[in-house]
């Protein structure tokens, strides 16, 4: 089970059958199985050698934004060298969607999509020692932090928005720079040293700015994000299952779009909705096509 190599038994049972986390949470991984696939060696050779994907690499040093992608590359691609320049300069390098690239990250992103019906992401940041990349913000879906070399602090405050998800309360739509204020002012409300072996379980809409506190050495952490699955999903995927009705793809006329119709035509489109979902619809093979989906789509996001 790929969940159980970034958290122990009773954490897994916890994000699989419930009570969803509704705080944060430190816990000791146990297996080693992670910290043997991503050592502090291989990050050295993925990064600076210039093998990652130009696309998928952001480069930030708080309080600025991140640097045009142009400064870390050399005809298009890649250098390495510049990475690692920008690195000893006190830039935290966010590798970011390393299960299209990495075969055994591949491999524990999709099983745990089988084990969750949920679509996930691996990103890396490797920060300087004594640095900071991100800044205060949220996340719409909950995030496993595996910390894999040096230390990280996270400092935490409680949600502004309830359940964030894709197009509504994202922190970049919403944000209020008084927020940033009233937390450095007041504290965080939690407050995480974490160390390597450790995982740190961050609910969506937890506010968290991460550093690196040690002058000496700098950290490594893996931030797994599990895309979780809402009632809005599910009306999605029943949504599409009405294409296959004609009647719900026909025209409609421009006067019952933005004339005095409209009115009558979403009445019509209720009904029609009543009708397709009544108690004779084949609720039982609409959730087997659903579930199939729930493992096997990649990039849908809260």
């Amino acid at each position: 089970m790929s969940l159980s190599l970034l958290l122990p038994e009773k954490a897994v049972s916890a994000l699989l059958e419930g009570p969803w986390p509704e705080a944060p949470s430190v816990h000791e991984r146990g297996s080693a199985g992670l910290d043997r696939i991503c050592t502090p060696e291989f990050f050295d050779d993925w990064v600076f050698t210039g093998c990652v994907p130009a696309d998928e690499i952001a480069v930030v040093k708080a309080p600025s934004p991140s640097l045009n992608p142009a400064a870390i590359k050399t005809n298009g691609r890649t250098d390495g060298a510049k990475l690692r320049r920008l690195y000893e300069q006190g830039f935290t390098v966010r590798l970011g969607n390393l299960q299209r690239v990495v075969p055994e990250l591949h491999a524990i992103s999709r099983e745990i999509q089988v084990e969750t019906g949920y679509s996930n992401y691996v990103h890396a940041f490797l920060t300087p020692a004594s640095s900071q990349g991100l800044r205060h913000h949220w996340d719409q879906q909950v995030a496993i932090i595996a910390q894999m070399s040096g230390v990280k602090r996270w400092q935490l405050w409680k949600p502004v928005v309830e359940a964030p998800m894709r197009h509504f309360n994202e922190s970049t739509r919403v944000w209020d720079e008084g927020w940033r204020e009233r937390w450095v002012e007041l504290g965080p409300d939690l407050e995480v040293e974490l160390l390597p072996g450790q995982s740190l379980i961050v609910p969506r809409g937890w506010v968290h700015n991460p550093l690196t506190p040690d002058a000496t050495e700098g950290s490594c952490h893996l931030t797994f994000a599990l895309r979780e699955r809402t009632p809005y999903w599910l009306a999605e995927r029943l949504l599409e299952e009405l294409l296959g009705r004609p009647e719900f793809r026909r025209v409609l006329l421009p006067e019952s779009v933005i004339g005095g119709g409209l009115a009558g035509s979403l009445h019509e489109v209720r009904r029609m909705l009543a009708d397709a979902f009544s108690e004779k619809a084949d609720v039982e093979g609409i959730a087997n096509k659903i579930r199939d989906a729930a493992r096997s789509e990649l990039e849908y996001t809260t």
